[in-house]
């Protein structure tokens, strides 16, 4: 009897122990699982910086389209190449499909933000001020977007800048 009473509690300290082992196997998978489907890149400084550089440049560049295009060429092609650089450090992130998004239509000139206003700009060679006021109104709202989920990447953020690109 006392043989019989021993082997039951080892079976039952085994179970136990394997129900705690099968607890902690457990809880590490849906710790794992809702890390993967939260994947979202970290906050990264230099895009935040360079997002608000852009931003302030761009719009500041756009004040003087109502010059002849000449005159700031090359202004326009120094920051037409600060985009192309943003775009490509985007791309090459993990988890940032968001962000490079945005900066894609951003710098899409067939669109009718900042890149596309930089090419009317130069076909129009000059730009009325009220044209470039609305244009800079939606290029500022575009680029508060990234700055803005470049600043917290949370799903709100997130959400505006889906909502954007499926308007725009």
């Amino acid at each position: 009897m006392i043989k019989r009473f021993k082997s039951f509690q080892i079976l039952k300290i085994k179970r136990t122990s394997l129900m705690r082992s099968s607890l902690y196997i457990a809880v590490l998978t849906l710790f794992l699982v809702s890390c993967q489907s939260l994947k979202t890149a970290v906050f990264d400084q230099y895009a935040y910086q360079e997002a608000i550089s852009i931003k302030v440049e761009s719009l500041n560049l756009m004040d003087d389209a109502v010059d002849v295009y000449e005159d700031h060429e090359t202004e326009v092609q120094t920051l037409l190449l600060d985009l192309q650089k943003m775009v490509e450090y985007e791309k090459n992130k993990p988890d940032n499909e968001v962000s490079f998004a945005m900066w894609q239509v951003v710098t899409d000139k067939e669109r009718n933000l900042l890149s596309g206003f930089l090419e009317r700009w130069k076909e129009k060679n000059q730009l009325s001020e009220v044209f470039i006021n609305e244009a800079k109104g939606q290029v500022s709202e575009a680029l508060d977007l990234i700055i803005k989920y470049e600043a917290n990447k949370n799903k709100t953020n997130e959400t505006n800048i889906l909502n954007f690109l499926s308007t725009n």
